[in-house]
């Protein structure tokens, strides 16, 4: 797994050189679309601009998303980036409810339109090349490192270019006589910025949330969990994203006999198979279960152990072996007490009395609440 400080560097560095492109860029465009009497490579410069402001915030966000957890943040805080990518959404609406404001006020205030210059439409196919190059780079190192925000800013590159080739129709049209085109493109690049500002607010929204994983992913990680050896049942899974990454929570149900150490040593084999087989589950948390308790806890109302001690001393204490008893193992199933007493073998005169013996042991405790069965274990 890629270090923190690996992953930031890699993306602020990607960042930086695009905020170097898109501030070259609102910088040229908002200039000669003024100059060169284009209200599309005017508002598309605003755009750019706005975009260096976002790629300072991916940097920003990146930088402190990517510091480990610590006892303030024990999941770490790739919350940063999910909270940057829905401020970074909001900026990118409100841009586009600007251009959108300032391309209808002079449609229907403007009494005479002007014709673009010729290099407003060079600027324009300049824009779209520039940003579908950036674009493309900056979504493969999003992937590489599977950075979501730098993902998002990708993506927002992308409509950048989309955007830019709008102002080259419009433009171009404008130059071949369609003089109310260079408005009306200036118009759809504002709705396009704020439709791709909306998606990318609403996906980020949905992770703050803690929204699960979807139908098919569920699927594939219970059967993973499933098909771990030991596992009998599961239930409660729960999932969560936080920057990208996979948390998950699970119940799962084994045999009830078991030794508690088996018992974490399934669980410890269910998180390593889905951290190996899942690239973006970095956190899972199992819960181990003798048996179902997701609608009720027959047992939960059962004696704990310290007052079963103090229960089982008055009973037992004149009974053979009592002093002698090494260990008590209780197992709590199906609301009932199964008792497993460990003795010395020598406290047995002959071997057939081993039987008499838990025969006493479980009279002695018939009117304690749930004990179902008495099992006395010697050894040696």
């Amino acid at each position: 797994m890629m270090k923190s400080l690996e992953r930031y560097q890699q993306a602020r560095n990607i960042t930086f050189a695009g905020a170097v492109i898109n501030g070259i860029q609102g910088i040229f465009k908002l200039v000669f679309g003024w100059l060169g009497s284009s209200h599309a490579l005017a508002a598309d410069g605003v755009h750019s601009l706005s975009d260096l402001i976002t790629d300072i915030l991916v940097i920003f966000a990146a930088r402190y998303g990517s510091q480990d957890a610590d006892i303030d943040h024990p999941y770490g805080h790739g919350r940063i980036e999910t909270a940057a990518s829905v401020a970074l959404a909001i900026l990118i609406v409100l841009a586009g409810f600007g251009i959108m404001y300032a391309s209808a006020e002079h449609f229907f205030t403007t009494k005479k339109f002007e014709i673009p210059h010729f290099y407003t439409l060079v600027i324009a196919i300049f824009s779209v090349i520039a940003n579908e190059v950036i674009f493309r780079l900056t979504l493969y190192k999003a992937r590489l490192i599977k950075h979501q925000l730098l993902e998002a800013n990708a993506w927002h590159h992308r409509s950048d270019a989309a955007s830019s080739l709008i102002v080259v129709v419009g433009v171009g049209g404008s130059l071949l006589g369609w003089i109310y085109l260079d408005i009306i493109s200036a118009l759809i690049v504002g709705i396009m910025i704020i439709k791709m500002g909306w998606e990318l607010a609403w996906s980020n929204v949905q992770e703050l949330v803690d929204t699960g994983l979807d139908a098919v992913t569920l699927s594939s990680i219970k059967s993973t969990i499933i098909n771990t050896q030991g596992v009998r049942a599961l239930h409660q899974l729960r999932t969560r994203q936080m920057a990208g990454n996979i948390l998950i929570d699970v119940h799962i149900l084994v045999d009830g006999q078991l030794s508690v150490s088996e018992g974490h040593y399934i669980a410890s084999q269910v998180e390593a198979v889905l951290i190996s087989n899942f690239e973006s589950v970095i956190d899972v948390t199992v819960h181990v279960d003798p048996e179902n308790d997701e609608i009720s806890t027959p047992s939960k109302d059962l004696p704990s152990r310290q007052e079963l001690n103090d229960l089982l001393k008055v009973r037992w204490q004149q009974l053979k072996g009592y002093e002698v008893i090494s260990a008590l193992n209780i197992h709590y199933l199906k609301g009932r007490l199964i008792l497993e007493v460990v003795l010395p073998i020598s406290v047995l005169s002959t071997p057939r009395e081993s039987e008499a013996l838990q025969t006493s042991y479980m009279n002695a405790v018939k009117d304690i609440k749930g004990i179902e069965k008495v099992y006395l274990l010697f050894q040696a």
